[in-house]
């Protein structure tokens, strides 16, 4: 089935940007929404990010404050995390990890990039493109339950992390680069 291949090599290929490849100009509010859907693999519309969500992460301290009205490498990387996060997680608990990543944005940014990229991987493996109409079903079921048993042992462990946090507000690291 030609659609199930194109989702294979995207989910094969198709990797956010690593931070060399991040635009290393600062980039006004409207560059930064125009560059964010370029970082995940997304159908149809979805919900766009908005400058309104990157000021609510801001004042949330899920994520630096911009240098003026310009945002740098950090600000795209806390973004992409975010966003990929908050497809499956209140965007609290997406702060939350984001923020308990240790080192500077940089390496958080290579972390989740190597999360990513391993259940990107995981997730394509099991994708057979040659897979009948009829198994469609099968295979949907298979990746709903695989994604309720992970959702069920994450929510669990954001409980545990959310009870470990000294502080209910979550401050983003500084803006190293």
């Amino acid at each position: 089935m030609e659609e199930l291949q194109e989702l294979k090599n995207r989910m094969e290929n198709q990797r956010p940007a690593p931070w060399e490849a991040l635009p290393d100009l600062s980039l006004y509010m409207d560059q930064v929404i125009g560059y964010m859907p370029r970082q995940l693999i997304q159908y149809g519309e979805g919900e766009r990010l908005t400058s309104a969500m990157v000021n609510n992460y801001i004042k949330d301290g899920l994520m630096p404050r911009a240098e003026g009205k310009r945002y740098a490498r950090p600000h795209l990387a806390y973004l992409t995390a975010i966003c990929a996060l908050k497809q499956v997680l209140p965007v609290k608990d997406a702060g939350l990890l984001v923020a308990a990543q240790e080192g500077t944005a940089r390496e958080m940014y290579a972390h989740f990039r190597d999360e990513l990229d391993r259940a990107l991987a995981a997730t394509a493996e099991g994708l057979d493109p040659d897979c009948s109409d009829g198994d469609l079903s099968r295979l949907a079921l298979t990746l709903a339950l695989q994604s309720y048993a992970d959702g069920l042992a994450c929510r669990r462990i954001m409980e545990l992390l959310r009870e470990k946090t000294p502080k209910p507000e979550i401050k983003a690291r500084k803006n190293k680069k």
